[in-house]
């Protein structure tokens, strides 16, 4: 019998795919398209694992299945390659990013070459290629033109070691998540991106997305719109006023107290000779925080700053509090305290013995807590108010706020505007020079690219500026006829990862970031797979296709129509995959070891539902090898024998198969379409089988196994199109069944002729008939009889 070599097989026919490159695509407005791409991936030194083999894999079966159904399919490829892992080890090694990067990608490509992917390689990019940042710094001077690009002073959380800003998720317990140093806040002026310019319409379409449900919730909660109203309180014996944002003004009358957020402007000024020492070593202490540390802190602490405010309502005094629980980056970092119906404010009220009014009546139908009663009522202690409900008295309360001159409607939202700003060496240069007198001017477009120059010293200055600081040959620029600075900022990664996907419809352009006309044709993106970056990646290229699409260069308002958010590969003891516990899984190992490309990638593909994460099992990755050598056997086995004609029963089995993968495939259920391939593997081994068969598991399996799904075409001389059921063979074939009680003729039933094949099978399915359990009428079944060549069944009862 000739043997299986998956190695032999592979290397084959990727040599053949290499140089007939029959996945390039082709600008074809006469052909249908469909766009797939997965979440490009950053090339790290450790090269492929497992989890990104899953992620491709996906995107590679839908890929082939669009080809073999004639569609104009592009599915490209690139590399997110800016950011700190690069950096920190030229700091280490002296080895430019720029050498390491190469190195990097190179094996990369290597990787996903002989797992054989099904990737148009014309149309490769990389965010660090100069040519590539041109035209990310360009999508910046557009921003800047229309005032969404903006410098703004703000207080950071920074790293004292990798010498640069983090993000809120990036601080963990106060300390950095990449070299897990203490982090402080610092105040430092920054670029940001106007992302809330686009808020409403980021969530008013999140409900229109074909994406995953918890992807869209976690959008939404993202964006955080609060409608409400903004109310100002005086403070006591000064000029000075405090915004307060609520979404409950129907609650002013029971505001007893106010709290700021630590990093609030006015708390210096609130603050005396008697309290300043205790606020400020407060202050500093939160500011050590992270943000989801103080809001999961549910022991509340606070300290008073020993003014008081005025409630507009009532003209009563109300103590300042400052407290970490309130978050600057939300509303105006200050809140009206009500204690008796909000369940944070009254744990504070009663651990510090403030005052609490009850201003809304809690119903006698509702099991609310009678002490801090949160939802709707009766409005009481509220002045004129008093007996409306309050639900429905909200908007007239605003609008008599507005009247009173206290305040106004507004709307807010948890999404601040996006800090673009890193004190890094290897990132996008911001477009961005000073003159002197440190007005900032926009770098033309036609010196663009702002070239990264190539250094030695890698380390950000004692300043906190990056790298780039310290070389004044590169930071001394002519513009407009001025020598001016550079700015030494570099771009976060987001914005080189919001417009990829418009330039692998148009890579090479060298006089524009994409011709409008390429980006039409294939743009939305069809299927977009990836198995991180849920929030912010997919908000920042919602906002970035929104503002091209109202510049005119692009005719659609969503970047990706359908988001396939796919789970993670986990070791065999369920836990994440890292180089640190040593369970990371090279998938080259694994093609080495003699199970080949087709194996491994068929196994991440039948380990279960895609969306769900799933843990390795090397004795499962040997039974699909088994799967795939009995699909060679069929077809080159020495002891096989393939017939002109199928077996009815596998006529059948075929068009059922080809109906099922097609639907599976169609839903993205991965497992159940190989589940399906297997099953009919196992009845052509039964039955007799024809060529068109064994053709037919051919072009199914060439999703998940390309390169055996190639021979054996090739080996029968058959194109790869997707093979078509015929309904026919799908309407299950009755057979009628005369059913006799003690003798006598007493029902007919009629049964699928598959059930008539096993007795007890025909006899379950005659039993469990409506007309011969009326027959049988509760009597003892002493006997039955099946005669499935007579189509008979006979009951013996009493």
């Amino acid at each position: 019998m000739s043997r299986y070599n998956p190695n032999e097989i592979e290397t084959k026919w990727q040599a053949r795919w290499e140089e007939e490159k029959p996945f390039a695509a082709v600008d074809n407005e006469d052909k249908p398209k469909m766009y797939l791409a997965e979440m490009f991936p950053y090339p790290s030194g450790a090269g492929l694992h497992v989890g990104h083999v899953r992620n491709f894999s996906i995107v590679d079966a839908l890929t082939r299945f669009y080809m073999q159904n004639e569609l104009n399919v592009l599915r490209p490829f690139g590399y997110d390659t800016f950011g700190l892992p690069a950096e920190n080890y030229a700091i280490k090694t002296g080895i430019p990013p720029q050498e390491v990067t190469i190195e990097n990608i190179d094996n990369f490509r290597r990787q996903a070459k002989r797992l054989g992917f099904a990737i148009d390689w014309s149309r490769e990019i990389s965010t660090s290629d100069p040519e590539y940042y041109k035209w990310t710094q360009w999508c910046f001077l557009q921003l800047y033109k229309k005032d969404l690009a903006y410098q703004a002073e703000s207080y950071q959380w920074w790293c004292p070691v990798d010498q640069t800003v983090l993000a809120n998720e990036q601080v963990e317990n106060g300390h950095c998540w990449r070299c897990g140093s203490e982090v402080e806040k610092k105040k430092m002026k920054q670029w940001f991106f106007r992302i809330t310019a686009y808020a409403d319409e980021l969530l008013d379409e999140i409900d229109a997305l074909d994406w995953p449900e918890k992807i869209k919730v976690m959008q939404k909660n993202w964006i955080g719109r609060s409608e409400g109203a903004e109310v100002e309180f005086g403070v006591k014996a000064s000029d000075e006023k405090i915004g307060v944002f609520t979404t409950r003004p129907d609650t002013l009358f029971g505001a007893t107290f106010l709290v700021l957020a630590p990093e609030h402007p006015l708390v210096s000024k609130l603050v005396n000779d008697d309290t300043r020492r205790k606020v400020d070593q407060y202050r500093g202490e939160a500011m050590k925080k992270s943000e989801i540390e103080r809001q999961e802190n549910k022991e509340k602490t606070g300290v008073f700053t020993g003014s008081y405010a005025i409630n507009p309502a009532t003209g009563a005094e109300m103590p300042i509090w400052v407290a970490d629980y309130v978050l600057m980056g939300y509303g105006s970092g200050a809140i009206m305290a009500v204690p008796a119906h909000d369940e944070r404010d009254y744990e504070f009220a009663g651990k510090f013995e403030l005052p609490i009014i009850k201003v809304i009546e809690k119903p006698e139908n509702s099991n609310d807590d009678e002490a801090c009663y949160s939802g709707e009522g009766k409005l009481v202690n509220s002045g004129v108010f008093n007996g409306r409900q309050s639900s429905e008295v909200r908007e007239e309360m605003v609008a008599w706020i507005e009247g009173q001159g206290w305040g106004e409607k507004k709307v807010t939202y948890r999404m601040r505007d996006w800090l673009i700003s890193r004190q890094r060496y290897w990132g996008a240069p911001i477009p961005i020079a000073y003159d002197k007198d440190g007005k900032v001017h926009a770098i033309p477009e036609d010196q663009l690219p702002v070239v990264l120059p190539v250094i030695d010293d890698y380390t950000p200055d004692n300043s906190g500026k990056s790298a780039l600081a310290k070389h004044p040959e590169w930071t001394k620029v002519m513009v407009n006829g001025e020598e001016m600075t550079r700015e030494t900022d570099t771009m976060d990664g987001y914005a080189c990862s919001s417009w990829y996907l418009w330039r692998y419809c148009d890579p090479h352009n060298k006089y524009q970031a994409w011709d409008p006309k390429k980006v039409n044709y294939w743009a939305p993106t069809d299927i977009y797979c990836g198995g991180d970056h849920a929030v912010a990646h997919l908000l920042y290229i919602r906002f970035w296709t929104k503002f091209f699409a109202d510049e005119g260069l692009l005719d659609f308002r969503e970047p990706v129509k359908k988001l396939l958010y796919n789970g993670y590969i986990n070791a065999l003891d369920g836990k994440k995959m890292s180089k640190s516990k040593g369970n990371v899984i090279d998938p080259l190992d694994i093609v080495n070891q003699g199970y080949g490309a087709d194996t491994l990638r068929t196994y991440e593909l039948f380990i279960g539902p895609y969306e769900l994460d799933a843990a390795w099992d090397t004795k499962a990755i040997g039974g699909v090898y088994r799967f795939l050598n009995r699909c060679y056997n069929l077809a080159f086995g020495d002891d096989t024998k393939c017939y002109k004609i199928s077996a009815r029963a596998v006529e059948v089995m075929r068009y059922k198969t080809i109906k099922k993968v097609t639907e599976d495939l169609r839903r993205n259920s991965f497992n159940t379409a190989v589940a399906a391939l297997m099953e009919y593997v196992n009845g052509l081994y039964k039955d007799e089988y024809s060529s068109e068969d064994l053709i037919v598991l051919a072009k199914l399996m060439k999703p998940f196994a390309p390169h055996l799904a190639c021979e054996i075409l090739e080996k029968l001389e058959a194109n790869d199109v997707w093979p078509e059921w015929d309904e026919k063979y799908l309407v299950e074939e009755m057979v009628e069944i005369v059913v006799q009680v003690n003798g006598k003729l007493r029902a007919r039933v009629d049964v699928a002729a598959e059930k008539t094949k096993d007795v007890k099978e025909l006899e379950a399915v005659v039993m469990a008939d409506e007309k011969v359990k009326a027959q049988v009428g509760g009597k003892e079944v002493l006997k039955v009889i099946v005669v499935p060549r007579k189509r008979l069944v006979s009951l013996v009862v009493k």
